[in-house]
């Protein structure tokens, strides 16, 4: 349709060095197309043209002084992309990285992602290109005071409420809460991923692992199968990849792999909770390298420098990082067997591997609804803020569990009411595009 067309024309001409925020949209407005052709309301209210524009983007300096005494600069970033289902959520990523078209990119999914959760919330993405890997924890607390010192007057409970990402787990959020209170003068539910004792959730820290494999269990229920014994490869070995491991040990599937930026493990007996265990201490207390782990267990081994999309297996979990199948790893996995595939990363996989997967019809969930979890615990936590009240782990797993079944069922829904029965793609992107067009039709041109 000439209208698509022509936004992505915008789009290009405006953004020409965003290769990331560019995919993102394409894959989207593509994948919408029926709900334009139906709705004039849409087309006449210009709904594309404004939801590829941020309502707001900052971006700002960081100044802070390592332990050398030497000033070091970096730069933040917020972009606050779509309000209109709620006030602006979404991550803070700290990664060498990270610029204005990453950061865009991330908070145009996240507001089909909020919006698919059913909670109300609209999206938003945020950020520096500062490092935290290597750093002292009192490099990362100025860091992070700093970098709050500008972005507190931007956020707020009911504006914007960011969370973590890549490179910002309870670590970094306690610095950046601290800062936060300490300029505003309140104690208020503003980042999210907080610690259990000062206003967090019970389960946050697993949500997105646990969303991305209750995601699969879905999908497999179509063709009446469960996870139990399935061999699983799974990319990452941060907080998404922990806990989708965890998740797969406890519903009786065999995790092999986890990797990090320098290469993958692959454990053909199963990575089991003990080993878990040592790659959580190798994370998120010592700060190593994942290949400590093949020197520990025997029957293990290390690769360097790959990802561990060339192992056999049924079910793959992409946990690290946007692009990370290629056409290529896409191509192995389908040979070796693969017949499902669960985004718990943003966006891992490139556009001729989502093409590939789909054309096998394998069962393909993508990160805007397979990743979901993450925030719409994230959004619970923010209800339990409000309340000031905590619920008890079983309630908010409950809660999850329940989120995750009815991304999954108004997806395959929607796929099939457009013509595209299975395809989670379409179903995803149609259905958190409905909820957010609508809105923006209601509120006027703003």
């Amino acid at each position: 349709m000439a209208l698509i067309q022509e936004v992505l024309e915008i789009v290009r001409k405006r953004n020409p060095n965003e290769p990331e925020f560019l995919q993102a949209v394409t894959e989207v407005l593509e994948s919408i197309r029926p709900v334009i052709d139906r709705n004039k309301k849409v087309r006449d209210a210009r709904i594309l043209e404004r939801l590829v524009e941020p309502e707001r983007m900052i971006q700002f300096r960081v100044p802070w002084i390592d332990d050398k005494g030497r000033i070091q600069v970096n730069r933040g970033f917020r972009v606050q992309m779509n309000s209109a289902l709620g006030p602006y959520k979404g991550g803070l990523r700290f990664h060498p990285t990270v610029y204005a078209g990453i950061i865009k990119f991330l908070a145009f999914e996240q507001v089909f992602k909020n919006s698919l959760t059913g909670l109300p919330m609209g999206g938003g993405k945020g950020g520096s290109d500062f490092d935290p890997k290597g750093k002292s924890d009192r490099e990362v607390m100025r860091f992070c005071q700093s970098f709050m010192t500008e972005l507190f007057r931007h956020i707020g409970p009911n504006t914007d409420v960011p969370a973590g990402d890549i490179g910002v787990g309870g670590r970094e959020i306690g610095y950046l809460f601290g800062q936060y209170k300490r300029l505003a003068n309140e104690f208020t539910g503003v980042l999210t991923g907080k610690g259990l004792s000062w206003g967090g959730s019970l389960i946050r820290p697993e949500a997105t692992g646990y969303g991305a494999v209750y995601f699969a269990q879905e999908m497999l229920k179509t063709r009446n199968e469960t996870i139990e014994g399935k061999i699983c490869t799974v990319s990452g070995a941060g907080n998404a990849a922990q806990y989708t491991v965890e998740k797969l040990i406890q519903c009786d599937a065999k995790p092999v792999s986890m990797s990090d930026s320098s290469g993958f493990i692959y454990d053909k007996n199963g990575i089991t909770e003990e080993k878990l265990a040592f790659v959580m201490s190798i994370k998120n207390v010592r700060r190593g390298r994942i290949s400590e782990y093949a020197k520990k267990f025997r029957g293990s081994k290390y690769v360097a420098g790959q990802r561990p999309w060339g192992i056999k297996c049924d079910c793959a979990f992409p946990c690290a990082t946007e692009n990370e199948i290629t056409a290529e790893d896409a191509k192995k996995l389908l040979d070796n067997g693969c017949y499902l595939v669960s985004e718990a990363a943003n966006m891992p996989s490139v556009p001729a591997a989502v093409d590939l997967f789909l054309e096998k019809k394998i069962l393909f969930g993508p990160g805007k609804a397979a990743n979901a979890g993450g925030v719409a615990t994230s959004g619970l936590e923010m209800s339990q803020n409000s309340m000031r009240l905590p619920w008890p782990r079983e309630e908010v797993d409950s809660r999850l569990r329940q989120i995750m079944s009815r991304i999954f069922k108004n997806s395959w829904d929607t796929a099939e009411e457009y013509g595209q029965p299975g395809n989670l793609v379409v179903g995803a992107n149609i259905a958190g595009f409905v909820k957010v067009a609508d809105a923006m039709l209601d509120q006027g041109v703003v």
